[in-house]
């Protein structure tokens, strides 16, 4: 038997060409040659072309040996976004308060004036971060975006993370936190909202909730969820080292998979929703990038949803990497973005 790749040699070898669909039959990967990859200018402001072409982060492809080296990378990248948080509350005019709710410790985030149709609203924000990064106060910088552009009252859950507390940690702050939040708020003026892990949580909440017999929100915005844990999905390969903040599974976010995972099934639904039952899901807004490593995550989930009857939107920012509509809060697509979901939640949220 001749197989595919024979036939071209031999093909080659006698000087002759035949269409691509010759060799169709056998085919399962696709060579892509090097080649560079401008930034985009067309509807793209000049302050998201700066974020969008900035160099791969440092310790992208970093791979943790212990606790101690975790800890060493977690405190360095909190240290930097801690930094910046005083100004950006005093930017969008929002106030942070540290309580304890259930247990857990969580920021309130209140924006100097809410408008009287979110009086009675209320956000619940889970955090990005690889199931690693950004605790304590390091967790709001999204949450303070989305208080102060879209005025409304956030909770922000600063859960437990690895490396001293790993699966089921996280999820067991997130919905101690909800099932004390719905006891004091109607459900149906409330939302979950996050990016990347928090967008996966988002959608793992939801599915922990209906189990559980907990009200659902009325409505939930997971922002590029980290939707499955297993590098699946075709921008795992194609966004790969196109993605200049996730870069690629093979980094430390592979690691930080295994490592909060503690041994359990990553195709679990509460590690990766994707595999869940979604029938009955609120109305739920997602967001992604063109070269975003978590694009088909976000697009699977959105069309796992819409199969499942649920109403849902799809926003994809041309040129935009992991989470980058909200890399400069200066951008205007920064804006943007939490202004499609303030008009989301003013839809779907009761007044």
């Amino acid at each position: 038997m001749i197989t595919s790749s024979r036939l071209r040699l031999a093909v080659l070898a006698a000087g002759l060409c035949l269409p691509a669909t010759a060799f169709s039959l056998e085919a399962s990967l696709r060579e892509v040659p090097a080649k560079e990859i401008p930034v985009p200018t067309a509807g793209v402001s000049p302050q998201e072309q700066a974020v969008i072409g900035a160099a791969l982060p440092p310790y992208w492809n970093d791979h943790p040996k212990d606790a101690a080296a975790w800890k060493a990378l977690i405190n360095l990248r909190a240290d930097v976004i801690n930094k910046t948080l005083p100004g950006l509350r005093e930017k969008f005019g929002v106030k942070s308060e540290q309580v304890t709710i259930a247990g857990v410790n969580c920021y309130i985030l209140t924006p100097d004036n809410i408008p009287e149709p979110n009086r009675n609203r209320l956000l619940v924000h889970v955090h990005g971060g690889g199931y690693v990064f950004a605790p304590g106060e390091a967790a709001t910088r999204e949450a303070i975006l989305m208080a102060g552009i879209g005025k409304f009252k956030v909770i922000s859950i600063d859960y437990r993370m690895p490396p001293d507390f790993p699966y089921p940690a996280a999820m067991d702050d997130a919905m101690a936190v909800w099932k004390e939040a719905v006891k004091t708020n109607d459900p149906k003026k409330m939302a979950i909202f996050g990016t990347s892990t928090g967008g996966g949580m988002t959608l793992a909440m939801v599915l922990r909730a209906r189990t559980e017999g907990l009200p659902l929100p009325a409505a939930t915005a997971p922002g590029t969820p980290w939707s499955d844990m297993t590098k699946t999905g075709d921008t795992f390969f194609t966004n790969e080292k196109v993605d200049n903040i996730l870069v690629s599974n093979d980094g430390w976010l592979g690691e930080a998979a295994r490592l909060y995972a503690n041994g359990h099934d990553l195709k679990d639904p509460q590690l990766s929703p994707i595999y869940g039952d979604l029938t009955g899901f609120p109305p739920t807004i997602l967001t992604s990038g063109t070269r975003d490593l978590f694009l088909s995550n976000t697009v699977r989930v959105h069309r796992k949803l819409r199969q499942a009857g649920v109403a849902a939107d799809l926003h994809v920012f041309e040129g935009q990497s992991h989470a980058q509509y909200a890399g400069d809060p200066d951008a205007p697509e920064t804006r943007e973005h939490f202004g499609e979901l303030t008009a989301f939640f003013d839809r779907y949220l009761a007044k």
